[in-house]
């Protein structure tokens, strides 16, 4: 041998791998760490993206739980609506791995969730998850209640999942002086901003690597079983309070969180990487997953990605049920349609004309 690369599979060279292949036929872009049985309990939190894997998961008859359940009189339209069945439980999303720590700590009773309450036009929101109930609560105890049973429901997924999926999304993020975060910015979907009160912060590498693995040692203290399977939202930013055009916030964003989990993935070996990011934004996919607005995945690049989780899957491990994917590009440019998700940050859309 006379050099490292003589020896390598087609799948390190771009041109055998890439260049010379149809999209539809990559092969081999994951190489799952774990064998995920249909019977094993999978639980999904994060931003909008994971939302379509705890259906798909459910679609292929895996056990994707959630732990609260809407009313049984409620409609299934009227359960998305108010959040049920959306993520495992209803913590609305997480977007941070800050906000996971916050809510694990919450679930573990290491800290106290804070009092704040946010009153408008005589209804309730809850802070941290201001639109779980869109015309809010009736009354300050309500909305406590609510919260609290979500967090009961956060610590029985922990306590009961073989695999705990995270999709994180964002890097930027809002703070009380007092040291908690909101998922939104106050004075967005709810609430009232206060400068004084309501802190920016756009996190680092170093704060947010540490913020997922002080996570995973608290679930660990729960579940000594569980396993963890990172990906990132392949979804851009609807808005920045950066300062950088959104396009150039965008990508310093999903870089650091793509690095993040897959520095987590190579230290952990309780800790899996899926690419969904990739699939949806390289080079490979041309950008036909995406729907007019540029930003919200379509249901052909839902498919495609899942489709991808549980080919990889069947070739490592076998036995696993897939199907395939295989449409033409112009008849995903002909039939495009909006994701059916429910995602907060793009609340954000309405401020952009400005005041």
């Amino acid at each position: 041998m006379t050099n490292p690369y003589e020896n390598l599979p087609s799948s390190a060279f771009w041109k055998l791998a890439v260049a010379q292949k149809s999209m539809f036929d990559i092969e081999g872009i994951w190489n799952p760490k774990f064998r995920i049985e249909p019977d094993q309990k999978v639980v999904t939190f994060g931003s909008c993206f994971a939302q379509h894997i705890g259906r798909a998961l459910n679609d292929r008859g895996f056990s994707w739980i959630s732990t609260e359940n809407a009313p049984a009189a409620l409609s299934k339209a009227n359960a998305t609506r108010f959040n049920y069945d959306v993520f495992s439980s209803r913590t609305g999303n997480i977007y941070t791995t800050s906000l996971l720590h916050q809510w694990t700590q919450w679930a573990l009773g290491k800290t106290g969730c804070p009092e704040e309450v946010w009153e408008q036009d005589g209804r309730f929101y809850d802070p941290f998850r201001p639109v779980i109930e869109p015309n809010g609560f009736s009354s300050a105890e309500e909305m406590k209640l609510s919260r609290d049973v979500a967090i009961g429901a956060f610590k029985k997924c922990i306590e009961t999942a073989d695999y705990f999926v995270f999709t994180l999304g964002l890097t930027e993020s809002w703070k009380n002086k007092a040291g908690y975060e909101y998922p939104m910015c106050p004075g967005t979907a709810a609430g009232a901003f206060n400068a004084a009160e309501h802190i920016y912060e756009n996190q680092d590498y170093i704060s947010i690597i540490n913020g997922l693995h002080a996570s995973i040692k608290l679930m660990l203290e729960l579940n000594n079983n569980i396993k963890f399977i990172l990906t990132v939202s392949p979804v851009p930013l609807t808005a920045t309070c950066s300062g950088n055009h959104v396009v150039v916030a965008t990508m310093e964003s999903k870089s650091i969180l793509r690095a993040v989990a897959g520095q987590a993935a190579k230290s952990l070996d309780n800790v899996d990487y899926f690419p969904s990011y990739e699939l949806i934004n390289s080079p490979t996919s041309k950008g036909i997953f995406f729907e007019p607005n540029q930003r919200s995945v379509n249901h052909y690049g839902v498919d495609f990605v899942m489709d991808q989780f549980f080919t990889c899957l069947a070739q490592k491990y076998g036995g696993l049920p897939t199907k395939s994917l295989s449409p033409n590009i112009a008849e995903i440019n002909e039939k495009k349609s909006d994701a059916d998700v429910v995602c907060e940050e793009e609340l954000l859309n309405a401020f952009g004309g400005g005041k």
